[in-house]
């Protein structure tokens, strides 16, 4: 009877498996605060997406972990950076059985740990790093992605992006956008995915979303949405249940949410000690995101998730 009458249900179809692939590595390295993940090696990576293509998700979001990092994040739009390099081994194995989306971003790829190049006082410089971005975007899309994914808050981002791509023949890439992107502390065992260490210290508060205002990611939304994003994403996701049913009741392009490494950690820490049912609490968490509004969900349980379902 709960079956028949369940208001809610979770798919397959609804989930994007983030996954990270490192340069200079022989065998796959698991990630110590991230139980089941691992940094990838270019075959391990082709390994896996195959394996969920055959549980049937649709797509995976692609993180890269170069073997060195220099002030302007160059890797990230290098033609032989590990993700470009990853892209095109996927795209010319997987044809198009699974969507592949490229995170884009410098902070893996810079020695400073932010999200975009410094200006000398130590601040990030808004407007030349979007122009970065439209390099990188531009990169990933001829190495395969289909999706790009702007992860860095910068201030017309979306917008600088859409251009570069169409300008290169690009126009049938798509953008996801990280529109309402919170300055969390739950992303704390993503740095360590990635080996992202901010130098000093220092955070990303200048550029990430308040974590107190709610009415302030609806404007950002709106802001992509005018520049060109195809779909809009709430980040984190549980905390952030409220936001993502205002953005869906605002908006009709597909809403996606980021549970992120803080909150699969957090089932995995509390499982592990045999305080709760992970796999329940995970399906139950994945299930109130879906409720929300999210259409698409990326989540480190994607693939234990559509092996249970």
């Amino acid at each position: 009877m709960r079956r028949l009458v369940a208001e809610t249900r979770v798919s397959v179809d609804d989930l994007v498996a983030p996954l990270f692939v490192r340069e200079g590595i022989d065998e796959a390295q698991p990630i110590r605060s991230l139980p089941g993940v691992l940094q990838h090696t270019r075959e391990s990576l082709r390994k896996e997406v195959r394996e969920l293509a055959d549980l049937g998700i649709p797509a995976v979001v692609l993180f890269g972990v170069p073997a060195a990092k220099d002030a302007t994040g160059s890797g990230a739009w290098d033609p032989d950076g590990i993700v470009q390099v990853a892209l095109r081994d996927l795209r010319d194995e997987m044809g198009d059985r699974i969507v592949l989306i490229a995170d884009l971003c410098l902070d893996e790829y810079t020695d400073h740990g932010h999200c975009g190049v410094l200006t000398a006082d130590g601040t990030v410089d808004n407007d030349a790093t979007i122009e970065l971005y439209a390099r990188a975007a531009v990169a990933q899309a001829e190495a395969g992605a289909d999706v790009v994914a702007p992860s860095g808050m910068m201030d017309g981002q979306v917008g600088a992006i859409r251009a570069a791509l169409d300008g290169a023949g690009r126009s049938d890439t798509a953008i996801l956008a990280y529109s309402a992107k919170y300055a969390s502390a739950l992303y704390g065992p993503f740095r360590d995915a990635v080996d992202v260490t901010i130098v000093g210290g220092g955070d990303r508060k200048g550029y990430q979303q308040d974590w107190h205002n709610g009415r302030e990611a609806l404007e950002e939304v709106r802001l992509d949405l005018a520049e060109g994003a195809d779909i809009v994403m709430v980040k984190p996701a549980l905390a952030y249940l409220d936001v993502i049913a205002r953005v869906r009741a605002q908006v009709d392009v597909p809403v996606a949410a980021y549970h992120v490494s803080g909150e699969y950690a957090m089932i995995k820490a509390a499982d592990a000690n045999g305080w709760i049912d992970g796999a329940a609490v995970a399906l139950e968490h994945i299930t109130a995101i879906k409720r929300a509004g999210a259409d698409i969900i990326l989540t480190y349980l994607a693939r234990e998730l559509a092996e249970s379902l």
